[in-house]
């Protein structure tokens, strides 16, 4: 019995990492109906910003405060990734908006590459350690936690709560919503939609950053790859959760952990990505808008 309540923690502080990530992806989606690809690889960029970021701190400033460190580190790559994106969907992603569908994927698609890419170039093709941020470890009931993995799932939870409140409760979040709904009515009604779009892409990258530094103090490890995986499984909690809603990307991310590390404690690590996959298959048969998502209506 310890040892699945410990599995369920280690897929929650996964699923955490997942949820954050998956915002991003259900936020750019709900509102411009499109399918950010380049959104792992920002996931991706977040980690790098917050390692070179550490690196400066220790360098310039040695023995500094591990949470002041943190929190440098969340905001300079939360500004990072947020200018990035800003600049993506500005020149990659705006242009080709009234266009045919498949043209803002393969844009997507080809700004991952591009990211994956500069950063394999500029920061090299290795694993970038990082020295152990967060070692303490509390026995709870026979159960290992650690604080990185209280860390990871409070902060998560904070942000839900603080993104859900923002696209609910005020003027940025009806602009959003009006914008999900039409934006030509939401135009014409004073909106500023381009400035509403590239708010929602600003806040996705956030998100993302923070996933990223969460990411790295986790694993103490970053490579130019790590976009990929963890974007695609991202992507895969927000259709799982429903996307287009806030609550159904993280719910999504959680089960995509809880799913991984169940089944690597129980059976071959092998196919932890092919359950994940099936089950995803399995709830979408079911029902296709996600398990908290709703039934897209067509307009007419």
């Amino acid at each position: 019995m310890e040892y699945f309540v410990q599995q369920l923690v280690n897929g929650l502080t996964l699923g955490s990492i997942y949820g954050l990530i998956a915002i991003g992806y259900t936020m750019v989606y709900g509102i411009i109906g499109m399918v950010n690809f380049a959104h792992g690889d920002i996931f991706m960029l977040g980690g790098f910003s917050a390692l070179i970021v550490y690196l400066l701190l220790v360098s310039l400033f040695g023995g500094v405060p591990i949470a002041l460190a943190l929190f440098v580190m969340i905001v300079v790559a939360m500004l990072m990734t947020g200018l990035w994106n800003w600049v993506i969907e500005k020149m990659a992603y705006r242009p080709l908006r009234g266009s045919f569908r498949l043209a803002p994927l393969i844009t997507a698609i080809g700004m991952s590459i591009a990211l994956s890419n500069f950063i394999q170039v500029t920061q090299g093709p290795r694993n970038k350690p990082i020295p152990s941020l967060v070692s303490s470890v509390y026995d709870v009931f026979g159960i290992s936690i650690s604080l990185k993995q209280i860390i990871i799932v409070t902060v998560t939870a904070v942000l839900l709560t603080i993104f859900w409140y923002v696209v609910n409760h005020t003027p940025l979040g009806r602009a959003q919503r009006a914008t999900e709904q039409d934006r030509k009515m939401a135009a014409l009604l004073g909106i500023d939609v381009d400035k509403t779009i590239s708010i929602t892409f600003i806040m996705g990258a956030a998100l993302a950053a923070v996933a990223g530094t969460m990411y790295l103090m986790y694993y103490g490890v970053v490579v130019f790859t790590d976009g990929f995986t963890p974007g695609v499984k991202a992507f895969t909690a927000a259709v799982l959760g429903g996307i287009g809603s806030l609550p159904g990307a993280v719910l999504g991310g959680l089960m995509i952990g809880l799913i991984e590390s169940l089944w690597s404690a129980y059976f071959t690590i092998d196919y932890k990505d092919v359950a994940t996959f099936s089950i995803l298959a399995i709830v979408l048969i079911f029902k296709p808008s996600g398990i908290l998502g709703r039934p897209e209506v067509e307009k007419v």
